[in-house]
């Protein structure tokens, strides 16, 4: 049994709250499998995903990518692709564009402000894609590189971004429907799999609290078996499975599809996946093909505010559940313990990047009273002995100028470092610059917790009550 100092936990270990959540009150817990109970190594994976889309696309559309290489520093979870221009871009909470790169080629600050002076990211129309998932790397890394063969010449003429887009996009489609990769991924799935053994420990736990645990998954049911049995069942008590400690297992789940309609479900009546229709309900410890959350619902009869769903997908797994039905959610963001890492590490240069930039407001300030100042003074024609007075703030506003520009000197070089923290191109994935990007606006709407793995609940306990922090405003009086 892990032994835990709950007064120090580590920031890494964590579950972060959005909204304030009793878990004691909630009665079922719903799991994702694909990068929230197992987590692939990422690079191993989307390696895997990119060649086969080069393959594909080399053999169905005869695109000449047979040279390109994977490079998963180009892009970043959380970015969104113009598909109507051939860009990647990043943007804030509010949907301003702040970094943008086409094809593979960043923009300039002027060349970028050109391109978005009156466009906002508004991802309820198609000319927007979010990368909304690690299985997006691969896929906007191949879109990036043929965009620049587009522009030079290399690809057939006519082909649109969008077009072009839509290719990548349905290419990437397909591999996952045709089982390519997981099938690689059963041969050797040490290559691919990281495993945490404190995962099922924390499952565990929950399900001895009382809580009904449920695994909803997209994944078919031989996969999802294999995949669970070598996650899951080494890091049990002797002799129990994972299927002992999920009340219910609903596999090809078809999210987002599942939480919006009544679709039919079928039982899996053995391991070999032999289905049989779902006659009389749902019955306990049952495997499940298809379906919808309303039949779990009814089954359990438990309210919306009482199910809590855990995934890694902003769309699939959390805005749908939270809009629709109105379940509590929980985001697995495994970039979180890179993030934190980086952010830690640069911890005492952030300190001292606050004292300056308050320090810059400051002189700023004197900066722009002098200025009103001097305009005043400029204006009063009847006072005699002005002269004397304007050429004393001149003198102060120059002084005050130097030490500004000796600020910026300084603050420079730490913004910068600050703003390429875990990705030289894009930097941190719920930052950009001083704000919060448009991935950490879609948590924080749409996700009541979030964590890097499924394991902090172990450090966290199934009776926990989670306290969102308060939320400061502009106006909100605090020292300094």
């Amino acid at each position: 049994m892990v032994q835990n100092n709950f007064t120090e936990i580590d920031i890494k270990r964590k579950v972060f709250c959005n909204r304030t959540l009793n878990l004691k009150s909630i009665r079922a817990i719903g799991y994702d499998m694909d990068y929230t109970l197992i987590h692939y190594k990422v690079t191993e994976w989307e390696t895997a995903a990119y060649e086969h889309l080069q393959k594909k696309l080399h053999e169905k559309y005869n695109l000449p990518v047979e040279n390109l290489v994977f490079d998963p520093s180009l892009v970043m979870q959380g970015l969104v692709i113009d598909i109507e221009l051939g860009n990647l871009v990043k943007a804030n909470r509010f949907g301003f564009i702040k970094i943008a790169s086409h094809g593979t080629s960043m923009l300039t600050y002027e060349e970028q402000r050109k391109i978005y002076t009156r466009d906002l990211v508004d991802l309820s129309i198609d000319r927007y894609q979010f990368l909304n998932t690690k299985f997006s790397i691969s896929e906007a890394c191949m879109y990036a590189q043929l965009v620049d063969m587009v522009d030079a010449g290399e690809l057939p003429k006519g082909m649109s971004y969008a077009r072009l887009y839509r290719i990548v996009r349905r290419t990437i489609h397909e591999a996952h429907i045709e089982g390519f990769l997981k099938g690689e991924i059963l041969k050797t799935p040490e290559r691919f799999v990281q495993l945490d053994k404190e995962m099922p420990l924390a499952l565990l736990d929950q399900k001895m609290a009382g809580k009904k645990l449920l695994l909803i998954t997209n994944s078919e049911w031989s996969y999802t078996l294999n995949m669970m049995n070598y996650a899951v069942n080494p890091f049990l008590p002797d002799g129990m499975t994972w299927r002992e400690l999920f009340d219910l297992v609903i596999v090809s789940s078809g999210k987002p599809a599942f939480f919006q309609y009544k679709l039919p479900m079928f039982e899996i009546v053995d391991e070999h996946g032999l289905l049989k229709p779902v006659v009389g309900g749902l019955k306990d410890g049952g495997c499940y093909l298809g379906g919808c959350a309303t039949m779990v619902e009814d089954y359990y009869g438990f309210d919306g505010n009482e199910f809590l769903y855990v995934g890694d997908h902003i769309f699939a797994d959390v805005h749908v559940s939270k809009s629709i039905l109105r379940w509590r959610t929980g985001l697995i963001v495994r970039e979180l313990d890179e993030e934190l890492d980086a952010l830690q590490k640069f911890y005492h240069k952030q300190t001292a990047l606050t004292a300056l930039m308050s320090e810059k407001a400051t002189v700023e300030r004197r900066l722009v009273w002098g200025r009103l100042q001097l305009q005043r003074l400029k204006a009063d024609k009847k006072k005699a002995g002005n002269q004397k007075k304007i050429s004393s703030l001149f003198k102060k506003s120059e002084e005050i100028r130097q030490r500004l520009e000796a600020l910026d000197t300084t603050i420079s070089p730490l913004a910068e470092e600050f703003n390429t923290l875990m990705n030289k191109r894009w930097g941190l994935l719920m930052r950009v610059g001083n704000e919060k990007s448009h991935f950490a606006r879609q948590v924080e709407q749409y996700s009541d917790i979030y964590m890097s793995k499924v394991s902090n609940f172990l450090y966290t306990t199934p009776f926990a009550y989670l306290r969102a922090p308060h939320s400061n405003l502009p106006h909100d009086l605090r020292k300094g």
